[in-house]
């Protein structure tokens, strides 16, 4: 029987990320995902930082395939320092089969967790939990601009939560931006 192929091509599975980033305690480690829209026919990309929860989002202006992806991705990426862009964490899905090309271009280090394992992206599906409140589900998502998803981030961003002692996850990331500086 033919071994299966991915449509990923070859790529490096969660188990071998940096073990500091299963820590939380360093910025820089990063989970993302797509929140699909009705008839899955939009898309937002959700990016979260594991160790302060900030979260980033893009909206797609057609198609979310693969090209499409880097491109949002990549347009994430843009928006946070070099020096902590370390690690991204994704599912299976092939929408990221240009991980490989997202690594060079933007020097992060990518890794897929298990088939049906979203335990292994906590932050993310916790954090999409949240942005469902501000997108329902059933939606179409393309209605929302990039404006309307830095309000959401913004909201998301600065709500106290029990999880970072009261803090925020703006004030979390702040800091640790402030101390590349």
């Amino acid at each position: 029987m033919p071994a299966k192929t991915s449509p990923l091509g070859s790529f490096n599975l969660i188990h071998s990320r940096p073990p500091v980033a299963a820590t939380r305690t360093e910025v820089g480690h990063l989970e993302g995902d797509l929140i699909i829209g009705s008839f899955n026919r939009s898309a937002i990309v959700t990016i979260f930082d594991r160790a302060s929860r900030h979260v980033w989002l893009a909206d797609f202006p057609g198609a979310h395939d693969k090209d499409e992806t880097l491109a949002a991705v990549g347009e994430i990426l843009n928006r946070i320092p070099e020096p902590l862009r370390r690690t991204l964490a994704w599912d299976q899905g092939r929408e990221m089969a240009r991980h490989a090309d997202l690594a060079e271009l933007y020097g992060i280090d990518v890794f897929f967790a298990d088939p049906h394992s979203p335990w292994q992206r906590p932050t993310n599906e916790n954090g999409n939990g949240l942005i469902r409140r501000y997108v329902g589900k059933s939606t179409n998502l393309a209605t929302y601009t990039a404006s309307d998803l830095r309000l959401i981030e913004h909201r998301i961003n600065t709500i106290p939560r029990r999880s970072l002692d009261w803090s925020t996850a703006h004030d979390r990331y702040a800091a640790a931006v402030a101390m590349t500086g």
